[in-house]
Protein backbone atom coordinates (compact mmCIF):
# COMPACT_ATOMS: atom_id res chain seq x y z
CA UNK A 1 0.00 0.00 0.00
CA UNK A 2 1.38 3.17 -0.87
CA UNK A 3 0.51 6.44 1.20
CA UNK A 4 -0.11 9.83 -0.38
CA UNK A 5 1.43 12.67 1.17
CA UNK A 6 0.45 15.69 0.34
CA UNK A 7 3.70 18.31 0.35
CA UNK A 8 3.82 21.79 2.33
CA UNK A 9 5.72 24.63 1.94
CA UNK A 10 7.26 26.72 4.53
CA UNK A 11 10.14 29.23 4.71
CA UNK A 12 12.12 26.48 5.65
CA UNK A 13 11.32 23.93 2.51
CA UNK A 14 9.01 21.31 2.31
CA UNK A 15 7.67 19.78 5.17
CA UNK A 16 4.59 17.38 6.77
CA UNK A 17 2.24 17.63 9.50
CA UNK A 18 2.14 15.95 12.40
CA UNK A 19 -0.05 16.04 15.31
CA UNK A 20 1.65 15.84 19.11
CA UNK A 21 -0.37 15.99 21.89
CA UNK A 22 -3.31 17.19 20.59
CA UNK A 23 -0.95 20.05 18.97
CA UNK A 24 0.24 20.75 14.71
CA UNK A 25 3.70 19.96 14.03
CA UNK A 26 5.48 20.48 10.89
CA UNK A 27 9.08 18.32 10.35
CA UNK A 28 11.00 17.69 7.14
CA UNK A 29 10.18 14.54 5.31
CA UNK A 30 12.75 11.48 6.56
CA UNK A 31 13.12 12.84 10.27
CA UNK A 32 13.61 10.48 12.42
CA UNK A 33 11.16 9.73 15.91
CA UNK A 34 15.04 9.99 18.04
CA UNK A 35 15.82 13.50 16.29
CA UNK A 36 12.42 14.96 16.21
CA UNK A 37 12.30 14.34 20.11
CA UNK A 38 15.89 15.95 20.04
CA UNK A 39 14.69 19.05 18.81
CA UNK A 40 12.08 18.73 21.30
CA UNK A 41 14.76 18.68 23.78
CA UNK A 42 13.61 15.84 25.45
CA UNK A 43 15.84 13.00 26.68
CA UNK A 44 14.93 9.88 24.05
CA UNK A 45 15.82 7.34 27.21
CA UNK A 46 12.98 9.23 29.36
CA UNK A 47 10.14 9.50 27.03
CA UNK A 48 7.44 6.85 26.04
CA UNK A 49 5.55 7.50 22.82
CA UNK A 50 2.34 6.33 21.29
CA UNK A 51 2.49 6.71 17.37
CA UNK A 52 -0.79 5.96 15.67
CA UNK A 53 -2.43 4.09 19.04
CA UNK A 54 0.42 1.86 18.94
CA UNK A 55 3.14 2.30 21.58
CA UNK A 56 6.74 2.76 19.69
CA UNK A 57 10.00 1.10 21.72
CA UNK A 58 12.59 2.97 22.72
CA UNK A 59 14.63 0.59 21.15
CA UNK A 60 13.15 1.76 17.37
CA UNK A 61 13.44 5.37 18.02
CA UNK A 62 16.04 5.26 15.54
CA UNK A 63 14.80 3.59 12.83
CA UNK A 64 11.11 5.32 13.05
CA UNK A 65 10.35 7.75 10.54
CA UNK A 66 7.99 10.19 10.75
CA UNK A 67 5.30 10.58 8.06
CA UNK A 68 2.35 12.81 7.06
CA UNK A 69 -0.56 13.05 9.29
CA UNK A 70 1.07 10.65 12.23
CA UNK A 71 -0.40 11.45 15.96
CA UNK A 72 2.30 11.27 18.37
CA UNK A 73 1.16 11.50 22.21
CA UNK A 74 4.78 12.14 23.88
CA UNK A 75 4.90 11.47 27.72
CA UNK A 76 8.48 12.15 29.96
CA UNK A 77 9.34 11.59 32.81
CA UNK A 78 10.09 13.82 35.64
CA UNK A 79 12.25 13.02 38.56
CA UNK A 80 11.93 14.36 42.02
CA UNK A 81 11.00 13.49 45.44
Amino acid sequence: MVASMRLKYSRFGVVITLTVNGEAKTVAPSTRLSAFLRELSLEPKKVAVERNLEIVPKSTFDDVILLEGDMLEIVHFIGGG
